[in-house]
């Protein structure tokens, strides 16, 4: 049995490793920034840290988990969103030799983080990337040689100011007017932006987790419904095989990262040509984790064998396996019914008989699960704090 704790204990992501790794017997330790987070309310969960917000006061964020880390003689150390990967990895030397952090090197976690980078690197290296040029400032408008619309994508997903982290979130132009106007509006620290061509048709991607560059694991799914409907976050996703051509960019761009640990490397297949065009890395676990724990890719326990210095069976999958996340297809089939018109996919009829179907062969869901199900009575009143709480309609 290890000691492994689990931070950003309010994700989803947190509340699959937790599941994983208690089944097999670790005693885990959840943190989060919020009291009473989801993984918290896991059976697996055998102690719950408060730690203040990393976003907010990183200093403060790291001296607790260095704490923690000591006083619970903590074997493992998983941090789980963006900006706890990035501190914690930057901060290594801090949880002493005895405590492993089964992630890559601070530098290459922070430039798979950076879209630039990224996509210099994958032109290096010939995957194919969407038509790109750079806005460096508000005020430096580029031509667009391929015309319109833009993607506007900020070279980091997160990034520092002097009041602490803010995310940076991608938006579209459909005009050069909408573009001059978008990028003075965008505050300096999101620069350097990607103005990128629209590719058109449908999202993929590859679930990884690498020994040095040498993938010692691989999942892939179909998201068969997002939230928003109009592209999101699964809600409902099926596993299926990879395609070879995304696996093998996948696999030759953290080859040339040295990427240790998880990753999930994102493409977009151009529906005129069928080739898929690389979007982004994210360098840690993912909100479907379940669907890959559940198909037979437990994530979770590899990591932490690749931690302990032992060497990971190859684990192949089931295929057509589907888990579904309810509350968040619930507000997938609001958004169908009532959204915005770019939302209303399909028919009410079709988006009402989609809830309504709560089994079928192969259907999980990731909350609740039969040995689990405190986080879904968590899960669900705050689901109905959310959004019929006050001010609510």
């Amino acid at each position: 049995m290890l000691n492994i704790c689990v931070l950003d204990g309010e994700t989803r992501a947190a509340l699959a490793v937790t599941r994983a790794l208690g089944r097999r017997g670790h005693r885990i330790t959840v943190g989060s920034a919020r009291p009473r987070a989801l993984a918290q309310t896991s059976r697996y969960c055998a102690e719950s840290v408060l730690y203040p917000n990393p976003s907010t006061d990183e200093a403060a964020f790291l001296d607790t988990v260095a704490t923690t880390v000591c006083d619970q003689r903590i074997d493992v150390l998983l941090p789980v969103a963006d900006i706890s990967t990035l501190l914690v990895t930057g901060a290594r030397a801090r949880f002493g030799e005895a405590c492993r952090i089964p992630f890559a090197p601070a530098e290459i976690v922070a430039s798979a983080a950076d879209k630039l980078d990224v996509l210099r690197r994958a032109q290096a290296i010939g995957v194919p990337v969407p038509r790109t040029v750079v806005a460096h400032g508000p005020a430096d408008v580029p031509d667009i040689p391929w015309g319109f619309p833009v993607v506007l994508k900020p070279s980091r997903s997160r990034v520092r100011t002097s009041t602490g982290w803010r995310g940076c979130t991608v938006s579209y132009a459909e005009t050069p007017a909408a573009l001059r106007d978008a990028l003075s509006g965008t505050p300096v620290e999101a620069f350097p932006i990607l103005l990128q061509e629209k590719i058109p048709g449908p999202g993929t991607g590859v679930f990884l987790c690498c020994d040095r560059g040498r993938p010692i694991a691989v999942f892939s799914h179909r998201r068969l419904r997002e939230k928003p409907p109009s592209g999101g976050v699964s809600v409902l996703a099926e596993s299926v095989a990879p395609d070879p051509v995304v696996r093998a960019h996948a696999e030759r761009l953290l080859e040339a990262l040295a990427w240790h640990g998880v990753a999930m490397v994102e493409f977009k297949i151009d529906a005129r040509t069928g080739e898929p065009h690389l979007m982004e890395i994210n360098g840690r676990f993912w909100g479907s984790l379940h669907l890959a724990v559940t198909a037979g890719v437990d994530f979770p326990a590899i990591l932490v064998d690749l931690a302990m210095g032992r060497a990971p069976a190859a684990t192949p999958y089931r295929e057509g396996v589907r888990v579904r996340w309810f509350w968040g297809d619930v507000d997938a089939t609001l958004l169908r019914l009532f959204g915005p018109p770019e939302q209303r996919r399909g028919s009410r009829t079709r988006a009402i008989a989609d809830l309504l179907t709560l089994w079928g062969p192969n259907l999980h869901y990731d909350n609740p699960t039969r040995d689990d199900w405190r986080p879904w009575v968590h899960e669900s009143l705050a689901w109905f704090a959310d959004t019929f709480g006050a001010g609510r309609r």
